[in-house]
C-alpha cells in the first residue's frame, strides 16, 4: 500500500513537472515565481490587466513631446512593455528609468537587436549578421556572440531581444530578411538559431524566434504590403517550420508572428498570419506545443494595419492567440476594444489570465520582480569593451569562406614569385584590407578610369586581388556589382597574364550577377566590410589563419549552399588581440608607459615595439618621431638601422644554410674559410668559437680612422666625392671609397693578435663569414639574403642599402656624424666598417621594421618553418640555439645571444633558457622564447643625434619592457 501511494505521488509530481514547469518561461524557483505572478495579477484592476497586453514603441532620438507621450500611456493605460527603436544608449537608459518609475508594474523592455544594440542605437557595437554566423561550423562561437549581445541588452535594461531571426532565406530577392537569416539550409538555421538563443538566455535575456511561420521565401516587405507565402502545408512543415520546432525543444522564450498571407494554413482571404487563430493557436500552440510568449509583429505595419481598424486589429490578434500586441497604431482604441470584449464575454477571464500571467512569468524570469534602475555611470564604456572585438574577431575568423581555389592558389605561397596588384570594386572603405595585405607582401593598388587602361597597368602583375567593398552600415544596403564592375571583372579575369582572386565583402548573393567564374581562380566570401572582416580576410589569403567557413546560401549555380574549400594555415604571423593568446591588454599598457618614459628621458627620438605570441602579433606601435624636431610621427612602417641584429637576421641564416648544405661546419677553421690566414694567429679559430664569441678575437677594428687625413676628414687618398674608376664603394652621399681598400680590411684582420681566452663580444668574425659566404655563392650577401630569406618570408621592408628601394622619409636617421662622414646618416648604415663595405656588412648594414624582424624571429621560433616553406631543419635551429661554452661562463649560442648565466645580462631574467635573440648598437633588440612562444622586437635610434647618448643602455629599458611583457601573461 505504501509503495502504491509513493508511486502515485511520484506520478502526480511528474505530471506537475511536465505540465506546470516545462514551459520556457518557468524559472528554477518556480514556486516563488508563481507566488509573485499570482500576487501581482490579483492586485490588478481589469484595465491594468488588459494594459499588460500592449508593448508600445519609442525612440530615444525623438523629441520630448514624443517621449513624454509614452510616459502618459504608461501612467494612464498601465501598458505592459516598451520596445525601443533608434537613438543612443544613455538617452535610452534615462528614458527606461523614467518609464519604469512611472509604471506600477515593472515594464518589459524590448528591442530589435539581432546583431546587437547597434541595430537601433548609435555608440554601440555591431556584431556579425546572421548570414555571417550561418557560415560558422562551430556553434560555440555563435553562442559567444549571443552571450555578448545578451550582456549588452541586460546592461541597458532590455529584457527581451526580438532575436534570433530564424527565417530560412531561400529567396535571394528577399528585400527585408537577406543577411538577417542564417541561410537557406533548415538544419543550419536551426542549429545557429539555437546557439544564438542559448547565448542570450545564458545571461537572463529573453529571446524571440521570428518571423513565424516563415518570412524567408518572399520578395515582398511586410512593412509595406502583405506578402503571400503560397506553399503547401507539407512544404511549410518541412522547411519554414523546422527551425521553430527545434528552438521550441530547446526552450525558446517567445515567438513573433509575422504579417503574412499563408493560404495553406489560413483559409481567410488576405488574412494576415498575425491575426490567424489557425496559425497561432492551432498550429503554434497546440500542434507545435509552444508555451512561451507569443508576440505580434508590429501592428502599425501595412501588412496588417490595412486589414481593419486599429481596435479591431488588436482584438483579432488577441483572439487569434497572441499574448502581447506590439506597437498598435492607437493604444487607446485598441485597449477599449479589448475591454469591451471582456465586458461582453468575447474574451473570457481564463483567456485573459493566461496571457497576462504568461507576461508576468516572463517579467519574473527577466528579473523584474527585483527591479533596479539602469546604472548610468560607465554605460558607454561597459557597452564598448575589448571583449566585443574578441568575440567578433573569432566569429569572422570562423566565417571566412573560400568557394573556389583553382591551382591551390590559396593561401598565397611562393611570395618571391608574386607581383601583386589590388583593385577596388564597390563604394565603401577598403583601406583596412589593403593595409593588412601589405603586412605580408608588396601590394600595389591599381586604379584606372577605363578598362583598357586598367588592363594595361595590370599586365605588369601576375596576381590580382579584387576586393568588392559594400557598405557595412546595415544588412539592407546595396550589395550588387555595378554593370561596369561586372564587365571589368570579366575583362581582368580574361587577361591570363595573372591569376585573379575575388574577395567579397558583402552578402554572398552578389555573386549571382557574375556571368562567369571560368577565369577567376579564387573566390572568397568575407560577408561584411567591417575593418575586422577586411583584416581577417587578408590574413586568410596569406595563410596566417585557416579558412573554415561554409557557404550558408546558394550564391551562384556554381556555388550551391554548403560549398566550402577548407584551407590550413601556412604558419605566417597573424594579427590579433592580447587576450586571444593569453595576455592582458591592460597589463601591456605598462609597455606604453615605459617607452614613453624613454622618450621623455631623451633616450631616443622614437621607437617601434612589437610583441607576438603564439603566432599572433598583438602589439605593434610606433612612438615619438624620427628626430627630436621632426613633424612626422613614427609609424610601424618606418625602417630602422638594425646594427648588430644583422648578425642573426642576415649572416647567421646563410651560415645555417651552408651548414645544412655541407659547405661549412662548426669545426671549420678560419684558415679553411680564408686560406690567406693559414700563417696568422687566427688560423685555428673555429666557426663555433667565433659565433659563440669565444674565439679570442678583438671586439672591433676602427678601419675608418686610418682613412682620415690630418684634419680628421676623409682623405683624398681613399675617397672621392663621386664614383670613378677604382672608387665605386659608396659610403654615403658624395663619399666613395677606393675599391682596393677591401683587401686592406682583410689584411688588417689577419694581422690581429688573439686576446685572452675568455668571453669577448666581437664583430670581426662576421667580416670573415661575409667574405666566405660571398665567395662560395659568387653573390653579394645582400642579394643572397634577399633571394633566400626576405622575399620568401614576405619581409618586404627588410634590405641593405634601403635608399635603393625606399624613400628617405621612411627611413629613420641614425646619427649626425661629426667624426667620419660629416653628415646626417640616413638610409646608409651607421656602422663605419659596414659603410666601408658599401653598406653590406656581415655584422651590420641591414634595415627593417619591427614587423619584418618578427617574421624572421617567428621562423626561428617555428624551427625553421614559415609561410608553408621550410627554411631550415629543426635540428639546425636547435644546434645553433645551443650554448656550448656555458661551463666556461660564456652564455652565447652559435650566433644567437642567450639569457644571462648570472644576475645581469641581455634579458629581464624572466625568459626561458631556450630563448634567444640579439641587440644592436643603434638601440635595437629582439628576443624569441620558444617556451612562451613570444617574439619581442624593440627598434630605436638612440644614437641620434649622437652615439654618445647611452641613456637607453644604462637604463635597462629594453629588458624592463621585456619584463612587462612576461608580467602580462595570463595563461
Amino acid at each position: 500500500m505504501r509503495f502504491s501511494s509513493l508511486a502515485s505521488l511520484l506520478f502526480f509530481i511528474s505530471l506537475y513537472v511536465v505540465n506546470g514547469q516545462s514551459g520556457p518561461l518557468v524559472t528554477t524557483d518556480s514556486l516563488a515565481q508563481q507566488a509573485w505572478v499570482d500576487t501581482t495579477y490579483d492586485g490588478m484592476s481589469m484595465e491594468e490587466k488588459v494594459g499588460q497586453l500592449f508593448m508600445v514603441s519609442v525612440a530615444s532620438e525623438q523629441n520630448h513631446t514624443a517621449t513624454d507621450r509614452i510616459k502618459t500611456l504608461i501612467e494612464e493605460h498601465k501598458i505592459g512593455g516598451v520596445i525601443f527603436s533608434r537613438g543612443g544608449p544613455l538617452r535610452q537608459a534615462k528614458l527606461t528609468n523614467s518609464y519604469q518609475a512611472a509604471s506600477k508594474t515593472p515594464l518589459l523592455i524590448g528591442m530589435d537587436a539581432e546583431w546587437g544594440l547597434a541595430m537601433r542605437l548609435d555608440s554601440t557595437y555591431a556584431f556579425p549578421w546572421n548570414m555571417t554566423l550561418g557560415a560558422i561550423k562551430d556553434t560555440a562561437v555563435i553562442a559567444k556572440v549571443g552571450r555578448q549581445i545578451g550582456e549588452h541588452a541586460k546592461r541597458l535594461g532590455v529584457h527581451i531581444n526580438f532575436a534570433p531571426d530564424i527565417d530560412i532565406n531561400i529567396n535571394p530577392q528577399n528585400p527585408i530578411i537577406g543577411n538577417r537569416s542564417f541561410g537557406e539550409d533548415r538544419r543550419n538555421v536551426a542549429q545557429k538559431g539555437i546557439a544564438l538563443m542559448k547565448g542570450m538566455e545564458s545571461v537572463g535575456v529573453l529571446t524571440s524566434g521570428k518571423h513565424f511561420p516563415g518570412h524567408g521565401d518572399t520578395a515582398v516587405d511586410s512593412h509595406k504590403a502583405l506578402p503571400v507565402i503560397d506553399f503547401t502545408k507539407e512544404r511549410l512543415d518541412s522547411i519554414e517550420l523546422f527551425p521553430y520546432r527545434e528552438l521550441i525543444k530547446e526552450g525558446l522564450s517567445s515567438v513573433m508572428v509575422a504579417h503574412l498571407n499563408v493560404p495553406s494554413l489560413e483559409q481567410g482571404e488576405q488574412h494576415p498570419s498575425s491575426l490567424s487563430e489557425a496559425i497561432i493557436t492551432k498550429l503554434l500552440k497546440q500542434e507545435m506545443g509552444f508555451k512561451g510568449l507569443v508576440f505580434t509583429d508590429a501592428l502599425n505595419m501595412k501588412g496588417v494595419s490595412e486589414f481593419a481598424e486599429d481596435g479591431e486589429v488588436a482584438l483579432t490578434a488577441f483572439l487569434a492567440g497572441n499574448d502581447m500586441l506590439l506597437m498598435p497604431k492607437d493604444v487607446h482604441k485598441a485597449k477599449m476594444a479589448l475591454l469591451k470584449a471582456v465586458e461582453n464575454k468575447i474574451i473570457s477571464e481564463n483567456r485573459l489570465s493566461a496571457s497576462v500571467k504568461k507576461i508576468l512569468k516572463a517579467k519574473y524570469k527577466a528579473g523584474l520582480h527585483r527591479y533596479a534602475p539602469v546604472k548610468l555611470t560607465q554605460l558607454y564604456e561597459d557597452l564598448n569593451t575589448l571583449e566585443n572585438d574578441l568575440v567578433y574577431e573569432e566569429a569572422i575568423e570562423n566565417a571566412l569562406t573560400v568557394v573556389k581555389n583553382n591551382f591551390s592558389l590559396l593561401p598565397i605561397k611562393k611570395l618571391e614569385n608574386k607581383k601583386i596588384a589590388y583593385v577596388k570594386f564597390g563604394d565603401s572603405d577598403h583601406m583596412p584590407f589593403l593595409h593588412e595585405l601589405r603586412k605580408y607582401a608588396s601590394v600595389t593598388q591599381v586604379q584606372a578610369k577605363n578598362i583598357a587602361l586598367l588592363k594595361s597597368k595590370l599586365s605588369d602583375y601576375n596576381l590580382v586581388i579584387i576586393g568588392h567593398h559594400k557598405s557595412n552600415e546595415s544588412p539592407w544596403k546595396s550589395f550588387k556589382f555595378s554593370e561596369d564592375e561586372q564587365f571589368w571583372l570579366q575583362e581582368v579575369a580574361r587577361q591570363r597574364s595573372s591569376n585573379v582572386i575575388l574577395t567579397l565583402f558583402t552578402k554572398p548573393y552578389a555573386l549571382l550577377d557574375v556571368s562567369s567564374f571560368q577565369n577567376i581562380d579564387g573566390v572568397v566570401v568575407a560577408y561584411q566590410n567591417s575593418a575586422l572582416a577586411q583584416r581577417k580576410a587578408a590574413q586568410m589569403l596569406f595563410g596566417a589563419i585557416p579558412a573554415k567557413g561554409v557557404l550558408p546560401v546558394t550564391a551562384n549555380p556554381q556555388f550551391p549552399v554548403n560549398t566550402s574549400v577548407v584551407l590550413d594555415s601556412l604558419s605566417r604571423l597573424g594579427y590579433s588581440y592580447p587576450e586571444r593568446v593569453g595576455m592582458s591588454s591592460e597589463r601591456l599598457r605598462l609597455v606604453d608607459t615605459l617607452v614613453q618614459n624613454g622618450l621623455d628621458s631623451l633616450m631616443y627620438p622614437g621607437a617601434q615595439v612589437l610583441i607576438a605570441r603564439k603566432g599572433k602579433v598583438i602589439y605593434n606601435k610606433g612612438f615619438g618621431k624620427p628626430t627630436y624636431d621632426a613633424e612626422t610621427n613614427i609609424s610601424p612602417d618606418h625602417m630602422y638601422d638594425l646594427a648588430s641584429l644583422t648578425k642573426i637576421l642576415a649572416t647567421l641564416p646563410m651560415i645555417m644554410r651552408m651548414e645544412e648544405e655541407g659547405k661549412i661546419a662548426l669545426n671549420t677553421t678560419f684558415q679553411e674559410l680564408i686560406p690567406a690566414y693559414a700563417d696568422t694567429e687566427l688560423k685555428d679559430v673555429t666557426v663555433l668559437k667565433a659565433l659563440s664569441h669565444y674565439g679570442r678575437l678583438p671586439a672591433w677594428i676602427a678601419f675608418y680612422v686610418d682613412t682620415l687625413d690630418k684634419r680628421r676628414k676623409p682623405s683624398s687618398e681613399f675617397y672621392r666625392n663621386s664614383p670613378s674608376d677604382g672608387f665605386s664603394i659608396k659610403v654615403t652621399d658624395q663619399l666613395y671609397l677606393s675599391n682596393a681598400y677591401q683587401d686592406s680590411i682583410y689584411n688588417r684582420i689577419g694581422r690581429q693578435d688573439l686576446k685572452s681566452n675568455r668571453y669577448r663580444y666581437s664583430d670581426v668574425a662576421y667580416y670573415v663569414f661575409k667574405k666566405y659566404i660571398e665567395g662560395i655563392y659568387k653573390t653579394r650577401l645582400d642579394k643572397l639574403t634577399e633571394d633566400y630569406l626576405y622575399r620568401r618570408l614576405g619581409a618586404v621592408k627588410t634590405a641593405y642599402n634601403p635608399l635603393e628601394r625606399f624613400s628617405r622619409e621612411h627611413i629613420v636617421p641614425s646619427e649626425v656624424d661629426t667624426y667620419f662622414r660629416y653628415q646626417t646618416v640616413q638610409g646608409y648604415v651607421h656602422d663605419m666598417g659596414a659603410a666601408m663595405q658599401g653598406g653590406v656588412g656581415g655584422h651590420a648594414g641591414l634595415f627593417s621594421n619591427a614587423n619584418d624582424v618578427a617574421k624572421i624571429m617567428q621562423m626561428y621560433l617555428q624551427e625553421g618553418f614559415y609561410g608553408g616553406e621550410r627554411f631550415f631543419d629543426g635540428r639546425t635551429i636547435k644546434k645553433f640555439n645551443t650554448c656550448y661554452f656555458c661551463h666556461k661562463n660564456v652564455r652565447r649560442g652559435v650566433g644567437f645571444d642567450k639569457p644571462q648565466l648570472e644576475e645581469k645580462g641581455p634579458t629581464c631574467g624572466c625568459v626561458s633558457r631556450k630563448s634567444f635573440g640579439h641587440s644592436g648598437f643603434t638601440g635595437t633588440y629582439t628576443w624569441a622564447d620558444p617556451e612562451e612562444e613570444i617574439v619581442y622586437v624593440f627598434l630605436s635610434n638612440r644614437t641620434f643625434p649622437s652615439a654618445t647618448n647611452t641613456l637607453l643602455v644604462k637604463s635597462g629599458l629594453r629588458t624592463r619592457i621585456q619584463s612587462a611583457i612576461y608580467d602580462a601573461i595570463i595563461n
